[in-house]
């Protein structure tokens, strides 16, 4: 038995020792960074130990603004794309010809660079000197006035940046529940319209909790993928997000570290401990409600 557990512990030791070095090694050294108060990233030198750089961040209204901005964002596109997603998915799956070739066309933004799409939308909502970009003309055409989504006022960029999310986000999530709809039982569908059951009742009683696992796992990875966002910001309003007003907490770790205000590691690390923390807990949230919504 020894023997085995030797065994076992050495065909480990290469993914231990990998996740010792790109996993753990990082974290601890983040802990370390965000308690070094005073840190010179020129001369590795601090004056202090303590929680000042904590203090600091929560401060900065620029990481405050990233905050409000990230609390947005994933508030409105996690449910948004979920929802839509399942709805298309459903479609689908009532759909029998050219099947495969809806599933392909939905799943190809995916499979798309993030910034050629964030240049397609720049194209749509930018408003030029020689164009107010096509959805403006849209608006236009229905008796509304232009609204600049990239240089304008905040609930308009706010707009484009859940947009543009959703539409990157969707396909992966149609992609996931189209396969979980296919997998439930058919024999569920036909004892149901046996008993006259209606379509609303068949997918409150069967679909959702047989698919239920699914969702859970795309909620989870929604929300954290959303607090995660940077590119999509970057592909639509430039690196100075600060500048924009549209910074998110990512963004904001990356600019301490090496944007025009960067070389400041103590202050990412403590911002990106303090994500960890509101990624941490809205996990555990949900771990908690999945126990009893979802169904294995």
């Amino acid at each position: 038995m020894k023997k085995s557990n030797g065994k076992a512990w050495l065909y480990l030791l290469p993914a231990l020792v990998f996740l010792g070095i790109f996993m753990v090694y990082p974290l601890v050294d983040v802990v370390v960074y965000s308690l070094e108060e005073g840190y010179n990233s020129a001369s590795q030198t601090f004056w202090g130990v303590g929680v000042y750089n904590f203090s600091y961040v929560l401060h900065d209204p620029y990481f405050l603004q990233a905050i409000k901005n990230t609390l947005i964002l994933v508030i409105i596109t996690v449910p948004v794309s979920t929802g839509l997603a399942l709805l298309i998915s459903l479609g689908l799956n009532s759909i029998k010809p050219l099947r495969q070739l809806y599933q392909t066309v939905y799943f190809l933004p995916y499979v798309t660079n993030t910034l050629a799409v964030g240049l397609v939308f720049m194209i749509l909502f930018k408003k030029s000197a020689y164009s107010d970009g096509l959805i403006n003309l849209l608006i236009n055409w229905f008796g509304g006035e232009s609204v600049d989504f990239i240089d304008g006022p905040y609930w308009a960029k706010m707009l484009l940046m859940c947009l543009y999310t959703v539409w990157v986000v969707m396909p992966f999530k149609i992609l996931i529940l189209t396969s979980a709809l296919a997998s439930v039982r058919q024999d569920y569908y036909n004892a149901a319209r046996i008993d006259g059951t209606s379509k609303l009742r068949t997918f409150a009683r069967i679909t959702l909790p047989m698919i239920s696992p699914m969702l859970f796992y795309l909620i989870i990875t929604g929300f954290i993928g959303a607090f995660k966002a940077y590119s999509d910001a970057v592909a639509l309003f430039g690196v100075n997000l600060n500048a924009a007003g549209m910074n998110t907490i990512v963004g904001y770790v990356y600019d301490m570290l090496y944007g025009n205000s960067g070389g400041y590691p103590s202050y990412a690390s403590a911002a990106a401990l303090i994500l960890f923390a509101i990624v941490l807990t809205i996990t555990c949230i949900n771990l908690m409600v999945s126990k009893k919504n979802v169904h294995y």
